[in-house]
């Protein structure tokens, strides 16, 4: 059965251009939100090991992976802060024992 003309819906260029669009927008918006959690789950994994030094370091870069995506839009940015405190908490509760308050 061949498709008629009335059945085939022609795209005009401007729907075109925004299906280009969306597609690298999609693209880089996974390739960032990757990228986001890696650093999350490196910084989990040196708190398992308890290393001062590459805590300290991965926590200072996700913490800048995470405000560059706020600022770029690919995440909202209470968001970011979101997971910026909560990184931050468990970073803190491992390297600085919780002590009684007297």
């Amino acid at each position: 059965m061949a498709t008629t003309r009335s059945t085939v819906k022609k795209r005009s260029k401007s729907v075109l251009k925004r299906i280009r669009q969306n597609e690298k927008r999609r693209l880089r918006n996974q390739s960032w939100q990757t990228r986001i959690k890696t650093s999350i789950k490196k910084v989990e994994e040196a708190l398992e090991k308890k290393e001062k030094e590459i805590i300290q370091n991965l926590l200072q870069e996700a913490i800048k992976i995470i405000s560059k995506a706020a600022s770029k839009g690919i995440i909202h940015k209470n968001n970011a802060s979101r997971k910026i405190s909560r990184l931050m908490k468990k970073v803190n509760s491992t390297l600085l024992p919780s002590s009684s308050n007297n």
